[in-house]
């Protein structure tokens, strides 16, 4: 589970003074004392028990006028230090719970209750207010995973616990799992979250505790979308690109994406059995796995 880091009360800050500290000192989870500086200055911020209120008034006595159509705020998430380029960024977190008419209005998926998932960054939170969302946490080994939908996991279950109101918590990438479940009342968690360009092209997976399998990569990046379209429109360059990119790119997850798109153009059936045919090939074990699915689909429906 994510570890629990026992952080001395402090001095209080303000949001830019965590931000400037951060931006000096870094934040770079696989090293201790960055992470512990980082964890230092959340328990600093949190110690200021009145900032995000008064942001969220300010937010809303503002609404009436123009805006120049960015903003941070949303349903859930307010952000506090948005995504520059550098090596974090900081949002709050709102938790209802199963009682509050936003819950009642959106539902549990709306704010990732009951979907058990792990991150591919780490992050640190802090449980600023209220009794904290409950976890169903869990561990598991990352490198044994390739990632396709229904493949086994060993998922080792940890413990079922809240994120109170002062408990601090670093999130492991690619190694804690968590089932989310409703605060007992409002709650609300501040994050610094880890940033950095390569981070986008490591998976994140959703899992089926009841039968310890992957459930999905629910990390796609715009560059699949944006190879879909340009694939479904049918230059010969995009489909070149699809090829180039099914056999050599590094991203397993970009590879199966181009033959998803090479695919979905093919204008037969036995047009797609051979090109899944050719991805089984590609020398990537995770679209080996989904080509031989999608192949026994196709076999099924003919």
């Amino acid at each position: 589970m994510p570890r629990v880091l026992d952080v001395a009360p402090a001095e209080r800050c303000s949001v830019a003074e965590c931000v400037d500290a951060l931006k000096h000192h870094g934040f770079d989870p696989r090293d201790e004392e960055s992470l512990q500086h980082a964890a230092m200055l959340l328990r600093r911020l949190g110690a200021d028990r009145t900032f995000l209120g008064d942001m969220l008034v300010a937010e809303l006595a503002e609404r009436h006028d123009e805006d120049d159509g960015v903003n941070f705020y949303g349903p859930q998430v307010v952000m506090l230090h948005a995504p520059d380029g550098g090596d974090f960024f900081m949002r709050a977190n709102l938790w209802p719970s199963e009682d509050e008419y936003m819950m009642r209005a959106s539902g549990g998926a709306s704010f990732v209750y009951g979907f058990p998932h792990d991150h591919n960054f780490d992050f640190l939170t802090l449980g600023y207010f209220g009794p904290g969302y409950w976890s169903e946490y869990y561990e598991y080994d990352y490198e044994q995973v390739v990632g396709w939908q229904g493949e086994p996991v060993a998922l080792r279950f940890v413990e079922k616990s809240a994120l109170h109101e002062g408990k601090i918590m670093h999130y492991r990438a690619h190694r804690d799992v968590h089932a989310q479940l409703p605060a007992d009342s409002l709650s609300v968690s501040i994050n610094i979250m880890h940033s950095g360009g390569s981070l986008g092209w490591m998976d994140q997976y959703n899992f089926d505790i009841e039968n310890s399998r992957v459930g999905r990569i629910v990390s796609p990046g715009s560059s699949e979308a944006f190879l879909r379209v340009a694939v479904g429109l049918g230059t010969p360059e995009a489909l070149d690109l699809a090829e180039t990119f099914g056999a050599r790119h590094p991203s397993d997850r970009m590879r199966l994406a181009s033959w998803r798109a090479l695919a979905s153009v093919a204008g037969s059936e036995e047009a797609r059995d051979a090109v899944w045919r050719q991805a089984e090939r590609c020398g990537s074990r995770l679209v080996a796995a989904e080509a031989r699915k999608l192949r026994r689909v196709l076999e099924e429906a003919a």
